[in-house]
């Protein structure tokens, strides 16, 4: 399963390098946030897809036994997700006011 998410990185990680190298400013957005995608599923790849149970301590226990799943590359793309909407929605107001000033089609 890993290397399936490993080869889909490199292909967002590719797809939006090619975006951002064209000389289009839709281009570069939408390259942007796939550049994003792909930074979430990498961390999501780092952390190690498992299937598990919650990690939550028992009483009486000290120590998680296995399997559990790991709540910190979840919280890590959470975060992720919300800086990366509000970098894209203010790339988008920008490349709004860059064509208004410009007067462009």
């Amino acid at each position: 399963m890993e290397i399936h998410l490993a080869l889909c990185v490199g292909m967002l990680y590719g797809a939006g390098l090619y975006l951002m190298l064209r000389r289009s400013l839709v281009k570069l957005l939408l390259g942007l946030a796939l550049l994003g995608h792909g930074g979430n599923l990498l961390i999501l790849t780092m952390g190690r897809v498992s299937r598990g149970r919650a990690p939550i301590i028992s009483p009486g226990q000290t120590l998680l036994l296995e399997p559990y799943a790991d709540p910190v590359p979840q919280a890590l793309i959470l975060t992720a997700i919300v800086i990366g909407f509000g970098v894209i929605a203010f790339a988008l107001v920008l490349v709004r006011r860059v064509h208004e000033a410009m007067q462009t089609r």
